[in-house]
């Protein structure tokens, strides 16, 4: 019975540890999401930018495997060089590790603090705020986590079976090794199994040669969730992800036969054994960026000539099967993978204008007529597919599915429309004539952009799951944009009235791009309405009836 509470005592301290990581992974991406993969896209132009860029975007998602998949999208809309995208990783790698090393500093006591912070901010009206909160109240978990694995693990000091156990590691270091890369696996977090073994080394249990054996075996196990997440991309993201675990694969299989000689150092440096879990993963993580860093490009080499392109079209669609049409449910799948990858041509349209608004950059907007012309293509094939699909098996619900995937294709073939033949000619001629927003009128375009891109993600999503909740979420944010909107339109008078120079030479451009950022928030938003129309939360018209 003792060693049955013991087990989900230790068990429930690393569940909340899971819960923690992910509260304050969601609230960040609900927060900063945007400023986040807009920052890491466009801080990729060179090596170190691109380590820095990994490592600060780790440390604020918690996550090194949200980072890898976020590069690995990032590669495969081409909006980062596949190059430079491992050394992103590198600098994730060493986030991931610094946060550990951060979580062990014994900052225990501030955990009620932070959650009833996090869970104050949480309360308030502003999404951002209340992202932040659910981010602050999952470090506080965090914390209080660590606190709960000390306490469970200090009866294992006595034990039998556990130092029997750790016994039979000592003397099989591959063992010990791909048994932590398992639970790195099992929990998709190299951050959670090095935390938990900081807990178990703290009762003298492990010796130091162990602790760093089962550190690589944790860096190991994770770098292959985001492959497993990545099987089904192009070969450009999963070069990425791959190319990743090559890197650990390495660094391990250098590091495992010298690990005694590590033990040694690092006991002749006398470091804190309360930290010594946390200190080999952080050394071995920058030890493995120096030495991969100048490597990137040749690791890319081999990634390309193992991992070769598909033989597809490039303009064309990808997904939709004409062998399938008789097959309803797995015809309208097809249709719904292609109809999304619509919808990451539109992010690349958006980013690229962002990035060229922010730039002055002429060159980033090269390729947005091109993507426009692929939106048109492919969102004409996907409306052929899904009038070909055999009507005969169509369940209620399939045409429900096609008349959703129609829908959505045609909104956002309109907001490509609004991206080519307004922003892109807006922000062309703003640097052309060599025009300057205010401050004040750069920065509320610029967060007017980040909220669209997010809302687009966000529609993404909600077009996939059907999710009611984030669907009326959706919702909630479109009624935000109207806000800011209305909001940056009167700013922008009272500059005016002010009479700024800057503001008048660019009074039109601003009020153009307000008004199609509205626009595209508008069609994005539609994807929401069915779903809240089918849970009963919408009903379909918001005329009030007369009495």
């Amino acid at each position: 019975m003792e060693s049955m509470i013991v087990g989900v005592n230790l068990f429930g301290a690393v569940a909340l540890l899971l819960y923690g990581l992910g509260q304050v992974k969601d609230g960040m991406s609900r927060a900063w999401g945007a400023r986040l993969r807009t920052g890491l896209a466009a801080g990729t132009r060179g090596g170190a930018r691109s380590f820095a860029a990994g490592f600060v975007a780790t440390i604020a998602l918690q996550s090194s495997t949200a980072t890898a998949l976020m590069v690995a999208s990032f590669v495969e809309k081409e909006l980062i060089a596949p190059a430079m995208a491992q050394v992103v990783l590198l600098g994730a790698n060493v986030g991931t590790a610094a946060t550990a090393w951060i979580v062990a500093l014994g900052l225990g006591w501030l955990s009620p603090l932070l959650i009833v912070a996090g869970f104050a901010l949480s309360r308030t009206r502003s999404s951002a705020r209340r992202g932040a909160g659910s981010a602050i109240v999952g470090i506080g978990l965090m914390l209080l986590s660590l606190h709960l694995l000390a306490n469970a693990t200090d009866p294992l000091r006595q034990s039998p079976a556990l130092s029997a156990f750790l016994a039979m590691l000592e003397n099989a270091w591959p063992v010990a090794l791909i048994f932590a890369a398992g639970l790195a696996v099992l929990a998709s977090s190299s951050l959670a199994i090095v935390v938990l073994i900081l807990s178990l080394s703290a009762t003298g249990g492990l010796s130091t040669a162990l602790v760093i054996v089962l550190v690589l075996g944790a860096n190991l196990g994770g770098a292959v969730p985001p492959v497993l997440a990545t099987l089904g991309a192009s070969a450009s993201a999963r070069r990425v992800t791959i190319g990743n675990l090559i890197v650990r694969a390495a660094g391990c299989a250098i590091a495992l036969p010298l690990a005694g000689y590590g033990a040694y150092l690092m006991e002749l440096a006398r470091l804190s054994p309360q930290k010594l879990a946390v200190d080999a993963h952080l050394l071995f993580n920058l030890a493995v960026a120096l030495a991969a860093f100048p490597l990137s490009p040749l690791l890319y080499r081999l990634t390309a000539s193992h991992i070769p392109e598909e033989a597809e079209s490039e303009n064309g669609p990808r997904y939709l099967d004409m062998e399938a049409l008789a097959r309803p449910v797995a015809a309208l799948a097809g249709a719904g993978r292609e109809v999304m990858s619509v919808g990451d041509l539109i992010e690349s349209m958006l980013v690229r204008a962002l990035e060229a608004l922010r730039g002055n950059d002429l060159s980033r907007l090269a390729d947005i007529s091109l993507l426009e012309g692929r939106v048109d293509r492919i969102q004409h094939e996907i409306k052929l597919y899904v009038s070909k699909v055999g009507k005969d098996g169509m369940t209620d619900e399939d045409h429900r599915r096609a008349r959703q995937i129609v829908d959505y294709a045609i909104n956002l073939e309109h907001i490509g429309d609004v991206i080519e033949k307004g922003l892109h000619p807006e922000i062309a001629k703003k640097i052309s004539l060599g025009l300057r927003f205010s401050e004040d009128g750069q920065g509320e375009l610029a967060r007017l952009f980040a909220i669209t891109l997010d809302n687009l993600r966000m529609a993404q999503a909600v077009f996939a799951t059907g999710d009611a909740e984030l669907a009326r979420r959706l919702v909630e944010v479109k009624e935000e944009v109207r806000r800011l909107e209305k909001q940056s339109a009167e700013c922008h008078l009272q500059r005016l009235r002010e009479g700024r120079l800057d503001s008048i030479q660019t009074s039109s451009l601003h009020l153009d791009m307000l008004r199609d950022l509205k626009r595209i928030n508008a069609h994005v938003a539609s994807v929401a309405h069915p779903i809240l129309v089918g849970s009963g939360l919408l009903i379909d018209s918001r005329i009030r009836q007369a009495v």
